[in-house]
This record gives C-alpha cells, sequence and structure tokens, in this order.
C-alpha cells in the first residue's frame, strides 16, 4: 500500500476543521500585516495493486471532506489522506461524459496532458446516476446563478469555546499543540495502569527493550498490538504485530503459547487451533525480535498497551497509550473501534471478519496517536466525541428496536426489497464557509444543467477560466458528443483495444530445432513473467513458438532479454506480431515507461511462487527506500503470480535497485527485473480484458492495412483538443487545488466499462505532486 508522507517520525492523517474559503475571501496577512507561512495541502493514496478500484461511495466521502474539512460530521475518506485540507484553495471535478477507461488507454498518447500531470489513479466502479452519486441523495444541483437559496448556519459545526473548557482533553493537556513527548506516560500513570515496571517485584522475569536514549519530539513512534488467548499459566500471545510510523508492518508473527491452551478466544483474536499446530515460533523469538527492531529512543503506541507489554512480558520505558490520550471522565475509556470510525473516519474490527487484525489496530491506534499530536487538544476535544458516542448508541437502540419491529411477516418483503442507503447532500452545506458551488456543464439525465444544451466544450471552458477562481468547489462537465460515446459503439471500441492489448502481450520466438523441449523453452520464457499460454507454430520451416504473457512487462522483458538469445540449443529471435495496429508499440512503450504514474516503480520476475509478501519483504530488505511491495494474484485462482512490483520513495532509488538485480542476475540469480509499465490499477484493467469473452484469435500473424477513416481521425483530434482545454484549465488553477478528473464509466444495456478517475493536488510545478 502507498504511504503517506513522513513528517518528523510520525504519519499526519489529519486535515482542516472548516470548510475551503473561496479565493477572494482569504486573508493573504495577519494582524501585524506579514504574511503568514502557507501551508502546502498534500494528497495521499493507497491506489497500488490490489487496492486501486473505488466505489462512489468513497469518492463521496472524499470530496465531501475536501469541501468541508470535520463540519457536519465531514471525515478522512477512508482510502486517501488529505493534508491541510483547510489550506486548499478549491476543489475542481472534472467529467468527461459518457467516457471509461476504455477511451483513456484508447486514446493513451493523445491525453499527453492527462498522463503528465496526474500521478494518483483508480478504477472507478460505474454508476447510472454518476453525478448524483457524487453529491449524495436530496440535492438539486442548479448553475451557480441559481444556488442563491442554499441556507445552513455554522452554529453546529463547531462546539463554543465554554464548552471546550469542560473537555476531559483540555482539562488534561490545555489547548496548545504540544510534542509527542507531552504524551508520553509519566512512571507514575504506568504504575497507576499496571504497565511493568524495571524493578519491580512482578516484573523479575521481563525482558528489557534497553530502550533508553532521551526522548524528544522527533523520536519515531511504532505501533504495537497482540492477540492473546487463555491458557493454564494466563493470558499468552497468540500473535504479534508491529508498524513503523508510516503504517508499514514490521513484524506480524504467530506464536506459540508454552502452557496447555484452555480458550482461543477465536471471537476476538481470530486464533484456531489448526493455526497454531505448525507454529513454532516461540515467545523468547519475539521478544529478541522486538528489541532489534525497536531503535534506542522508539516510543511505542497502542491501546490499553499495558494488556500488550505484560502479555509480551517485556518493559519499555516511553509509551502512549490512546486509551488514556483521548482521555474521558470518570476513568472511562472510548474503544478503539470507535475513536478509528469517529476520528479517522475508518472501520476496523468489522464483524464480518473472524477476529481483529492485530496489525490494522496497531496501525490504527499509532495514526490516532499522530492525529492528536499533529492536531492538538484543542481540534480533538471540538470533535465532540462524547456527543458521537451518546449519537452512535441512540442509533444502534433505535435499530435495533427498529430490527424488532420488522420481524415476523415482513421478513419476506425485507428480504426482497434492495437496502437503501440515502447520503445527504453536501452542496448545501457549503454555505456554511460562505460558498457557492459552480456547476457548469450540459443538460443530461444525471441532472447536471445549463441554460443552453448546444453549449460547446469551448464556451464550458471559457466560463470555468472566469468563473472557477471565484468558487471552492466547481463540477465541470465536457462531451465529446453522442456521435463518438454512444453506448451502441462501445462493443467495436472494445474489441480493438483488447486486440491491441493482446499483441502488446503476445510474442513469437524461433526458429527452433526439430523436436525442441517445450519444457526449457517455457522455463526460459517464464522468468520473464506469468505466461497465459504457449503454442508452436507449424506454418512455418522451422519450429516457432507463440507465446502468450499476462503482464506487459513480461513480454517486454522478453524481447529485450531473449532476443539473439541461446535457448534449447538454438539462437533465436523474439519479437511482437507485426499488425497495423503494432506500429506505434514501441512509442505507446516507451510512454508507458515515463508516465508519472510508474515513476519509482520497478517490475520484478522470475520469483518462486511459494515465496510470500512477508518472504519477498526479507529478500528485498537491503533495497535501500524501498516503500510497497505488490505481489500480483490471478483474478480466479488467487494463486501468486512469479512476479511482482517494487515501489520506492525515491526514483533514483528504483534506478539502484534495478542496477543491484541485475547484478544478482549476472552472479546467477533467476530474477529478471525492469522498469513498470502498468504496475497501477492499469494491470488488473489488462488482466480483465484479457480475460474476457470475445478475445481475437492469435493464429492471424499479419493484419490488412487500412487506411485510418475519417471519423477515426477526427475523434483522435477531438480527444487531443479536449486534453488540450483540460490542460488550460488545470494551468489557471491555483497552487493548493484540489482536482480530480473522473472517466465516470458506463453502465447501460449495450454493455458495461468501468470508470477513471485521476486526482492530485497542484503545486507549483504545475504538476500534482505523489
Amino acid at each position: 500500500m502507498a504511504k503517506a508522507v513522513c513528517v518528523n517520525g510520525y504519519r499526519r492523517p489529519g486535515g482542516g476543521v472548516g470548510g475551503l474559503q473561496p479565493a477572494g475571501k482569504r486573508r493573504k496577512a495577519d494582524g501585524g500585516g506579514r504574511c503568514p507561512e502557507k501551508k502546502s495541502s498534500h494528497l495521499s493514496a493507497a491506489l497500488f495493486g490490489d487496492d486501486c478500484e473505488i466505489n462512489h461511495d468513497q469518492l463521496y466521502e472524499l470530496l465531501k471532506y475536501a469541501a468541508l474539512g470535520k463540519c457536519h460530521n465531514a471525515t478522512q475518506p477512508s482510502w486517501c489522506r488529505i493534508y491541510h485540507q483547510s489550506h486548499l484553495a478549491g476543489v475542481v471535478v472534472i467529467v468527461l461524459h459518457e467516457m471509461s477507461q476504455l477511451h483513456f488507454y484508447k486514446f493513451y498518447l493523445q491525453f499527453r496532458h492527462l498522463r503528465k500531470a496526474f500521478q494518483h489513479r483508480f478504477t472507478l466502479i460505474p454508476s447510472t446516476n454518476f453525478l448524483a452519486s457524487l453529491y449524495g441523495e436530496g440535492a438539486n444541483p442548479k448553475p451557480q446563478n441559481a444556488a442563491q437559496g442554499l441556507t445552513s448556519t455554522s452554529s453546529d459545526c463547531i462546539p463554543e469555546s465554554s464548552h471546550l473548557q469542560c473537555d476531559p482533553i483540555i482539562q488534561k493537556y490545555g489547548e496548545k499543540k504540544r510534542g509527542l513527548t507531552s504524551y508520553t506516560l509519566t512512571l507514575e500513570e504506568q504504575e497507576k495502569n499496571d504497565y511493568p515496571i524495571k524493578g519491580s517485584p512482578g516484573c523479575k522475569d521481563y525482558i528489557y527493550t534497553e530502550c533508553d536514549q532521551q526522548r524528544t519530539d522527533s523520536s519515531p513512534l511504532f505501533g504495537l498490538d497482540c492477540e492473546m488467548c487463555l491458557t493454564a499459566k494466563g493470558n499468552e500471545v497468540t500473535r504479534v504485530s508491529l508498524v513503523d510510523a508510516q503504517g508499514q508492518c514490521l513484524l506480524n508473527e504467530l506464536v506459540k503459547p508454552e502452557s496447555t491452551v484452555l480458550n482461543y478466544r477465536t471471537r476476538f483474536s481470530g486464533i484456531t487451533k489448526k493455526m497454531l499446530l505448525p507454529v513454532k515460533t516461540t515467545l523468547s523469538d519475539i521478544q529478541t525480535r522486538l528489541k532489534k527492531l525497536l531503535p534506542n529512543d522508539a516510543v511505542l503506541v497502542g491501546h490499553s498497551l499495558n494488556a500488550d507489554l505484560q502479555a509480551l512480558e517485556m518493559i519499555h520505558p516511553s509509551v502512549i497509550d490512546t486509551s488514556l490520550l483521548f482521555a474521558r471522565n470518570e476513568g472511562r475509556r472510548f474503544k478503539l473501534k470507535f475513536l478509528a470510525k469517529a476520528v479517522l473516519g475508518k472501520e476496523i474490527q468489522c464483524e464480518q471478519m473472524l477476529g481483529h487484525d492485530p496489525a490494522e489496530d496497531a496501525r490504527a491506534a499509532l495514526e490516532l496517536a499522530q492525529f492528536f499530536i499533529e492536531q492538538g487538544p484543542a481540534k480533538v476535544a471540538e470533535l465532540n466525541l462524547e456527543m458521537l458516542l451518546t449519537t452512535e448508541k441512540l442509533a444502534e437502540v433505535l435499530q435495533n428496536k427498529a430490527a424488532l419491529q420488522q420481524q415476523g411477516c415482513r421478513v419476506q418483503k425485507q428480504l426482497n426489497e434492495p437496502p437503501h442507503s440515502s447520503k445527504p447532500c453536501f452542496l448545501d452545506c457549503l454555505q456554511v464557509t460562505g460558498q457557492k458551488p459552480l456547476l457548469l456543464g450540459r443538460l443530461d439525465a444525471s441532472g447536471l444543467c445549463q441554460s443552453n444544451p448546444s453549449t460547446s466544450n469551448k464556451q464550458i471552458l471559457q466560463r470555468a477560466l472566469e468563473d472557477v477562481p471565484l468558487s471552492a468547489f466547481s463540477i465541470i462537465q465536457f462531451n465529446l458528443g453522442p456521435e463518438y460515446t454512444a453506448s451502441h459503439l462501445l462493443a467495436g471500441l472494445c474489441e480493438e483495444v483488447r486486440g491491441k492489448l493482446t499483441d502488446m502481450l503476445t510474442i513469437y520466438a524461433g526458429p527452433f530445432e526439430e523436436g525442441i523441449c517445450l519444457k526449457s523453452v517455457k522455463k526460459e520464457f517464464g522468468r520473464c513473467g506469468p505466461i497465459q499460454s504457449l503454442t508452436v507454430l507449424t506454418e512455418t520451416y522451422q519450429p516457432y513458438v507463440c507465446i502468450q504473457y499476462e503482464v506487459l512487462e513480461a513480454a517486454q522483458l522478453a524481447v529485450e532479454s531473449l532476443n539473439g538469445a541461446e535457448v534449447a540449443g538454438s539462437c533465436i529471435k523474439v519479437q511482437r506480431p507485426v499488425t497495423a495496429a503494432m506500429l506505434d508499440c514501441d512509442v505507446l512503450i516507451k510512454e508507458l515507461e515515463l508516465d508519472v504514474e510508474n515513476e519509482g516503480v520497478i517490475y520484478v520476475a522470475g520469483l518462486k511462487k511459494s515465496l510470500t509478501e512477508t518472504d519477498l519483504q526479507e529478500e528485498f530488505s537491503q533495497l535501500k527506500d524501498l516503500e510497497t511491495l505488490f505481489l500480483p494474484k490471478d483474478l480466479q485462482s488467487g494463486k501468486h503470480r512469479n512476479c511482482c512490483f517494487l515501489k520506492f520513495q525515491k526514483p533514483e532509488s528504483a534506478v539502484e535497485a534495478l542496477e543491484v538485480i541485475n547484478g544478482w542476475m549476472a552472479k546467477g540469480s533467476r530474477l529478471r527485473s525492469r522498469n513498470a509499465l502498468a504496475s497501477g490499477h492499469l494491470w488488473r484493467w489488462i488482466w480483465q480484458m484479457n480475460h474476457s469473452p470475445g478475445k481475437p484469435g492469435r493464429n492471424i500473424v499479419h493484419e490488412t492495412t487500412e487506411q485510418l477513416s475519417d471519423s477515426e481521425l477526427d475523434l483522435r483530434k477531438k480527444v487531443k483538443k479536449l486534453d488540450h482545454r483540460i490542460k488550460k484549465l488545470y494551468r489557471s488553477l491555483q497552487n493548493n487545488t484540489l482536482c480530480i478528473v473522473l472517466f465516470p464509466g458506463v453502465n447501460s444495456t449495450c454493455g458495461s466499462q468501468s470508470g477513471l478517475g485521476l486526482m492530485g493536488i497542484k503545486d507549483d510545478g504545475g504538476r500534482s505532486p505523489c
């Protein structure tokens, strides 16, 4: 998963507490007339590998939080993070009507600006009522000049100052922000809350972490959580998880209890007898590993961490306990599950899961501490957690009561009716900060309206250039026209793109000697990546093989590394199919390699399929600045493929890693690597296209070259012009503007195609930073 930006050793998951201010209303100086230091907003998204598919509820979360901050219970979205939300200059959503992911990759070379400006991309699940799904039910979107009637008040967004003084958090810590050392437990607090203390009688045989270095506000934070079972000895550890300040899991290990297990507590721990049968790791092994992993000035973070340290039989001098950090009256404590949802907007410990995930709990506790440190006690108190908890409990009671009343004869009706979840219209809430949403586009079924349906993209752009700087939230819709995006044209476009993808995944190799050993050929070419099919061609004088790979990088690696090589006793040539559509293949491969989405990402093949992600993390641990590892799986069988993608914090670190791995290969390693071509959402879409019905056969090597039709040339020109208009609008935006470009996707009786989202916050360089 892509990791958030690290600041002074901890991740910044917070944002502003208020909505955005229109550009014309922002103050440029403080009371003394001096310009205050401008903070830059940042966007971090976990869009790597399997986590690239986003639904409209998740997109709604992002837009609501970006527009409102903490007002109206807007919380950080569950799948990405906006840092310094209150410093956003605005939010601009560009909708490309009736276009899908298919259109983006069909005209990939024409969308020059889009693929260079936005590093964060995601597959978007199509919706029948796209725009309404963005801003919630109950919305009645109108143009800007008709939005004067929005009414709302800001009194319910921010608690009064007098209320804050009574908050136990303010009473304990005051209102000012402090460094992390202000929130670590004192020795007296540790004794009072049953923490293992060095030298105390009950901790005689406990292991001391020996982290004795003086703590500072820059000391690194580590999240820790354990799962326990009941044994004849008492509570014993069965699983341990440790995560670092960026949320990366450093340790996630099952542990074999010393004594006979009396109760596995599977409901809470998720541990079963079968899981522990092959485990040989002991508590002593875990203690040793933890001591090695923790630096001398480490600060451990956990929720009721005393129980974890007691079960681990370890002593650590510096801890932050989130059950005590988020203080309540009368010694009561908030549950971790509630805090994660109320503060971070995260759902953890879901009922569908068997037991808790200690890595998830450790990460949640860590992020809660980071939020508290970054935002300060006053901002945390403004969340009014006691009121949120009361509201949640009341809703649960009413829900249970309603469920009881609806039993009996109404059960069948409930089963037959789809569930209805309504979302409030957050556009109505923009009045809180004096904002009026700007909606520009053509009249369509989704509700976005314009007084003149024949308005051209040129006119929409001109209006947007004038009005977007005056609005904090804008939705701009462009349209290629029904003659180019009609749903009945979708099937032909899909076959065209699928055919080109198939050709790009296919290579021909030969000539070979008669009676070649296919096993040797498959083994050699399999080191480049997962093979979907391998067939021998008999139409030629000497045998050739046709190999179709599952990922683009594998086919490219085969062409680059095996062309002219000796395989199965023959010196062979390796090439892709020669078709009209493939004449620009080299250009397309080069542009994919330079795509900002693949910046700092490399592809590695030749892995043993038995290796797990943990094994690979250990194997590649010596590579500098490794941030994320993604191990693709077959979407049908769920089995790992023999390749992976490695994402690095810096592009230069990826270049160094390629040199290191290629050096291993020179010493006899079976690993092969190159720059990534389809590391993000694209690999999944390629797999789906390659395995969907109607895929063209591979028995035709050459196609008849036909001149491009006038309509095809005209469409390419229109797409290029559309990309240019988006570029012009994007360049006009202020720095710190969140810009999201949406290809909504198609969901009709003629077919369905997933959408695509591109997003980023514009910086001084004009590009969305990662």
